[in-house]
């Protein structure tokens, strides 16, 4: 993650509208994942001038899940420098064909996916950041292994907004709490906070912006509160393919993407 994020939206006030979400949108049929990768930035680009923003102010982090290698390394000569793996397994198999990018510092690889404690050494041996921090236990035994390993590591505070029982994270009411817990934790920099938003069949546009912005007002408030630790959590990650829109308009500074980047995923065999 940068060490300087763009300024948040300011507590209190109202994100600005932003343009619908596209139902589906599909990746073009025949097209490249480099043509992809440019449709997909002049989607960012067109919804964050539609909310008043700078379209610097948000990244665009490629979703690798399931995808070869190959076509991650496709999309990194396509200008890609934050990846991210929702598999450990993953994670760890594809290290190798990114290390010399991560090395050199042009690249960054969060994990977005749940993480087990189990698996955190191989998470700190090949991963830059984790935007899915959800407990206390898990954020001290990180701690512990990144005071052990001499290193600190990007985290964001994942947070359940939907109150879906099939998706990770911490309650909105305990998520300020958490936050500041992770930033008083040696070996971790607290960097903001993430979210996997309702699903628009579900909620509609209505309903998924208000998880958005609910999860705005949270940053806003650990940011408002003066906690040490807490000055660099300035990052929302949210928005994927289908209400990317959404999220830029309520404040996103970090989206995920991967069907609009390399279509459908491959079937598991």
């Amino acid at each position: 993650m940068p060490t300087e994020s763009p300024s948040p939206v300011p507590a209190g006030s109202s994100a600005p509208a932003g343009s619908s979400a596209p139902a589906g949108f599909p990746a073009p049929a025949g097209s490249t994942i480099a043509e992809r990768l440019a449709v997909v930035r002049a989607r960012i680009a067109d919804a964050a001038r539609t909310a008043g923003r700078d379209p610097g102010e948000v990244r665009l982090l490629v979703a690798t899940k399931t995808q070869p290698a190959e076509a991650v390394l496709e999309a990194l000569a396509g200008g890609v420098d934050l990846i991210g793996e929702n598999r450990v397994q993953e994670l760890v198999a594809k290290a190798p064909a990114v290390a010399d990018r991560v090395a050199e510092g042009a690249l960054e690889v969060h994990m977005i996916g749940h993480l087990q404690r189990n698996k955190i050494n191989q998470v700190l041996a090949t991963a830059t950041g984790l935007e899915t921090l959800d407990s206390p236990d898990l954020a001290r035994a990180i701690s512990d292994r990144c005071v052990r390993d001499d290193r600190t590591l990007d985290v964001l505070v994942q947070v359940n907004v939907s109150g879906e029982a099939s998706k990770s994270g911490v309650a909105p009411s305990d998520a300020a709490g958490l936050a500041d817990a992770v930033a008083a934790l040696p070996g971790l920099r607290l960097r903001g906070f993430m979210t996997i938003g309702a699903r628009l069949e579900d909620s509609g546009e209505q309903g998924v912006r208000a998880g958005f912005a609910r999860l705005r007002a949270i940053r806003d408030e650990v940011l408002g509160s003066g906690a040490p630790g807490t000055e660099a959590a300035t990052e929302l990650s949210m928005g994927m393919t289908n209400d990317l829109e959404l999220a830029i308009a309520e404040g996103a500074t970090i989206i995920r993407v991967g069907t609009a980047i390399f279509g459908p995923r491959p079937t598991p065999r």
